[in-house]
């Protein structure tokens, strides 16, 4: 295995430090992503599960450079927020697949991001 060493900022660290033992698997999932935009015919890759479009959606969010005011205001959209409700009902009434299962886990662990992302925007701009 290789290992790379890059320099980012203090705060992007201290934002990505409760994912750390995830970054291979989500760099993976974004030049996935990436590859999946450039190709004209997307390759089906049946041993990996789709990236959620929330997933999707807070990195175009990210990749922009918010302003803490911005991050401060972010929403998923109304469809994301329909199927987390989606996913959660569900979980209530029945057993989830593991597809659902680690979808609903994506959500929780944006969700954990974003709640952290937010609270060091409040001490920006405080």
């Amino acid at each position: 295995m290789a290992e790379l060493t890059i320099q980012i900022p203090d705060d992007l660290a201290q934002r990505l430090e409760p994912l750390q033992n995830r970054l291979p698997e989500l760099l993976r999932r974004v030049l996935d992503i990436e590859n999946m935009q450039i190709t004209a015919q997307p390759k089906i890759k049946t041993e990996t599960i789709d990236i959620p479009a929330v997933y999707q959606e807070v990195l175009e969010f990210l990749i922009k450079r918010p302003t803490p005011e911005e991050i401060l205001a972010f929403k998923v959209s109304l469809q994301a927020q329909n199927q987390l409700q989606a996913l959660l009902e569900k979980n209530r009434s029945t057993t989830l697949s593991v597809i659902e299962l680690a979808e609903l886990d994506v959500y929780e662990q944006l969700e954990h991001l974003m709640i952290l992302l937010k609270a060091q925007a409040l001490k920006a701009i405080a």
